[in-house]
């Protein structure tokens, strides 16, 4: 069964040929790049997510920043900053900052660990699809970037009034942002989709827009 793609320039209905590794194809009506092909689909976004999941530890262990005030020194993780917000009386602001920030990003490199480290060696046991997909969820609620916004607004705001002293956490966190972000660059979730061992291949339904699948023998294939 023959992929075909919707071209995102013209919408142009068109079989994908085998594409070699780092390779692109296009749209032979408007040239658009219609489909591309990592030159490691596995083996890179692996040891990406590895370093990643390493350097979450990391960020989440060690103190985001050290405050002094007076000769009072204070210092929170990631945490400890949440749970400061659930006993000041902020459960939802609490809830939300943990699950963003730690426990998401946690559940989702997780998650990606094990669907690379499964999908080595095709093909891949069927279970990995649902594992595909829940790491796609678990990526949308994955926000540090937005925590570390939020602390250098603080650092901004409190510069004047203390001395503060960027800790650990603080870099680890800059860090797992650069590798989240080329992880997501990396990876192709189609490279692993197509590794899966079906039970019915026939029932593949393929993923992404304007991709559909063509019945074999359809005189318009």
């Amino acid at each position: 069964m023959a992929d075909v793609v919707a071209c995102p320039g013209c919408d142009l209905l068109q079989h994908l040929p085998p594409i070699p590794p780092k390779g692109r194809a296009r749209c032979p009506r408007c040239g658009e790049i219609v489909a591309t092909t990592p030159a490691d689909p596995i083996e890179r976004p692996l040891a990406l997510a590895l370093a990643a999941a390493i350097t979450l530890v990391v960020a989440n262990a060690m103190p985001l920043m050290t405050l002094s005030v007076v000769g009072r020194f204070a210092e929170t993780t990631i945490l400890g900053g949440a749970e400061v917000m659930w006993r000041q009386g902020q459960p939802i602001t609490a809830t939300l900052v943990a699950f963003c920030t730690a426990v998401a990003p946690t559940i989702y490199l997780v998650l990606m660990c094990t669907l690379l480290v499964a999908a080595r060696r095709a093909p891949a046991p069927a279970w990995v699809g649902p594992l595909l997909r829940l790491a796609e969820h678990a990526k949308a609620w994955s926000l540090p970037e937005v925590m570390l916004l939020g602390i250098l607004v603080a650092l901004v705001k409190i510069a004047d009034l203390a001395t503060v002293e960027p800790g650990i956490g603080l870099f680890s966190t800059g860090a797992l942002l650069v590798l989240l972000a080329t992880l997501a660059v990396q990876f192709d979730p189609e490279a692993v989709w197509h590794r899966i061992a079906w039970v019915n291949p026939a029932a593949l339904h393929h993923r992404g827009k304007g991709i559909a699948a063509v019945p074999d023998g359809d005189p318009n294939a």
